[in-house]
């Protein structure tokens, strides 16, 4: 078990008065028991630990342990920006001491205010996965089977929710399998991911992550243990995808794999005008024979851009490419993949030089490279490796991911890359669509997506065709195609400039302010709200579906306080 708790502090009468004073007020009712009233920030580092809290847990017959000192690094995260304290950080062995821990909570009813997060690889941005004064669950201690792999008609892996994509990918491959869906960063945890979404490049071909799940084991908000499918348990297991850890905390995940390709075809291209770029990458999801994977990258007045790309790709043209010049410029780079075995490289050359023709970019700026599969999917690793070696890895990263209908993704660029940013960005920005059906496959060459309402048609009566389920509890644009738009900023600690948190939050601002004003429908991914007028206008008319299941899977609202959705009851 963990140490006994802290000496208790010192506190002058005044200190003492106001503590009380503000757990008097934390405690009174709100009527809806809505939106977490936690502050953004701890200040003093130091947390006030209930002796009863501790002895009850204390009590718990589990086995693996729970630690009460030197925890502070539960109260961090990859945003770097909201740090709360927990009570304690439970290190499992087992799923059942997730769950008779979070049965213990249950049983104590509103005579505890205690909460549980639970902890992947820390990468969330904004306190997702701490809980004040809570019990934060280290993920990546959870002992349980090994990861299996199923190798039939449909092959699957069974994985535990706290392994990583990247452990995942070493271990399928083995079999020549890999899961068909990705992040761009593969050191995040099954149930992380899944808990939001999973998005990344694959997505216009697969869906997200959520969607290639076959089977969840799920520790609900009243400790029990549920296993569910699509068909056995169905309401849960649409609640937990994408459900921002409200409804339970995954343990382990069925996911779907597909033969593991061994070399991949790497290709950057240059726009300078937006619509040219997102007509073409349009174009390449709806093609029946596309490429494997395709994002896109704004870059605003970057110095020798191309001669950058050199250390990774090779130049189609090098004289051309050494006359191109990036300074000044707002460019937008189509970013695209063909996955190959190498007995196929011949027939990978001319399919992708076929589709490379269709394309409407700067001639001089194709660069391509051949690297391995594993290479490719693990690439933003490297820069890691980079960023904390300049320790430039653990700084504020004020990141902004949102979905922005096709039809307004024009006005979007307009405004945002013309006007809002200017300068150089402190980060990728990333953009690039997915479609949420494979019905635009039978599309003739002019671009016709289908209607939310025929896309809903489809899904309900078609699910095969749908890459996106509208079940699950992720909530996206209401148009079949949208966009991905992801502000990857990092801020330069006690900086006050341009590269600084309060510019770059400033900036964020103004976006959100103008797609709210301008009515462009869209929606944040991996979203973050503080009141409940934002939280129901996020969900539209999904907000009483997601409370309904609350109520029923966390009716305590125990679980995942720093979404900051729920208050506990």
């Amino acid at each position: 078990m963990g140490s006994p708790p802290s000496a208790s502090l010192k506190q002058n009468n005044l200190i003492f008065l106001v503590f009380i004073m503000i757990l008097f007020f934390c405690s009174i009712p709100d009527k809806a028991n809505l939106c977490s009233n936690q502050s953004s920030v701890n200040p003093s580092g130091v947390p006030y630990k209930s002796s009863s809290n501790i002895s009850s847990l204390e009590t718990l017959q589990l086995d693996g342990y729970f630690s009460f000192d030197h925890i502070d690094y539960a109260a961090k995260d990859f945003g770097n920006r909201y740090h709360f304290l927990p009570l304690a950080v439970l290190h499992p062995n087992s799923v059942s001491d997730i769950s008779n821990t979070i049965k213990h909570i249950f049983k104590m009813g509103s005579t505890s205010k205690l909460t549980v997060a639970a902890r992947g690889h820390s990468h969330s941005l904004q306190g997702q996965a701490q809980a004040h004064q809570g019990i934060v669950i280290n993920m990546e201690s959870l002992q349980g089977p090994e990861m299996q792999i199923h190798t039939g008609e449909l092959p699957y892996v069974d994985a535990s929710g706290g392994d990583l994509w990247i452990n995942i990918l070493h271990e399928t491959l083995k079999y020549g399998l890999a899961p068909k869906s990705w992040t761009d960063y593969l050191h995040l945890t099954v149930g992380g991911t899944l808990s939001n979404a999973g998005i990344s490049g694959q997505a216009f071909k697969h869906g997200p992550q959520i969607n290639n799940i076959y089977q969840l084991e799920v520790v609900t908000g009243k400790g029990e243990v549920v296993t569910c499918t699509e068909k056995q348990n169905a309401e849960l297991f649409y609640s937990v995808l994408g459900g921002l850890g409200q409804f339970g905390i995954i343990t382990r995940a069925r996911i779907s794999l597909e033969p593991a390709p061994k070399m991949v075809k790497w290709i950057r291209v240059l726009y300078d005008e937006f619509s040219k770029f997102s007509n073409d990458q349009e174009r390449l999801i709806s093609s029946k024979d596309s490429f494997d994977y395709i994002e896109g990258l704004v870059i605003i007045n970057r110095t020798g851009l191309l001669n950058n790309w050199r250390s990774s790709f090779n130049p189609k043209d090098p004289l051309q490419a050494s006359r191109f010049t990036s300074e000044g410029k707002t460019l937008y780079c189509l970013e695209i993949a063909k996955y190959f075995s190498p007995d196929e490289s011949d027939i990978m050359n001319q399919k992708t030089e076929s589709l490379l023709s269709e394309l409407s970019y700067i001639s001089s700026t194709l660069f391509l490279s051949e690297v391995s599969y594993v290479e490719f999917l693990d690439r933003v690793h490297l820069s890691e490796i980079k960023l904390r070696s300049k320790g430039l890895w653990e700084i504020p990263h004020p990141w902004m991911n949102l979905l922005i209908p096709r039809t307004n993704i024009i006005e979007f660029a307009q405004e945002v890359f013309g006007n809002i940013l200017t300068g150089n960005s402190n980060g990728p920005i990333l953009i690039y669509p997915v479609n949420k059906s494979k019905y635009s496959h039978t599309r003739n060459k002019t671009i016709n997506f289908p209607s939310i309402f025929e896309y809903y048609i489809i899904n309900l009566i078609f699910p095969s065709h749908c890459r996106w389920n509208n079940r699950t509890s992720l909530i996206t644009p209401d148009e079949e195609t949208f966009y991905q738009v992801a502000f990857l900023s990092s801020a330069m600690p006690s900086s006050t400039g341009r590269d600084g948190l309060f510019h770059i939050l400033a900036q964020n601002q103004r976006i959100l302010d103008f797609c709210s004003k301008a009515g462009l429908g869209a929606k944040q991914y991996m979203p973050h709200y503080s009141t409940q007028e934002e939280w129901q206008a996020h969900f539209g008319p999904q907000w009483e579906v997601f409370v309904k299941r609350k109520s029923t899977y966390d009716p305590l609202a125990i679980l995942a306080p720093g979404q900051r959705i729920f208050r506990r009851k």
